[in-house]
């Protein structure tokens, strides 16, 4: 398994667990990430996510997409795309 920067977090809302990344590569629902910075490491499915409160299916560099995580996550946290070889 092969790992792929495609973001990182700029802003989070702690209360809802959720998490925008400024992504730099597309992500897709379905995608496995694997969340890593100073106080986190985890991996987790895209299940859901927004733009600009729009669920949407699939996001683009330069977007800011929302993500609901399953783990606490900070700003400056880095997004790796996970990919199966």
């Amino acid at each position: 398994m092969t790992e792929k920067q495609i973001g990182q977090i700029t802003h989070v809302f702690n209360k809802i667990s959720v998490g925008i990344i400024e992504l730099t590569d597309t992500l897709k629902l379905g995608d496995k990430i694997h969340v890593k910075g100073a106080h986190d490491d985890f991996t987790q499915a895209i299940d859901s996510m927004q733009i600009e409160h729009e669920k949407v299916e699939i996001a683009n560099s330069g977007d800011s997409v929302g993500i609901k995580f399953n783990s606490s996550v900070h700003i400056n946290d880095k997004v790796f795309k996970t990919i199966d070889e």
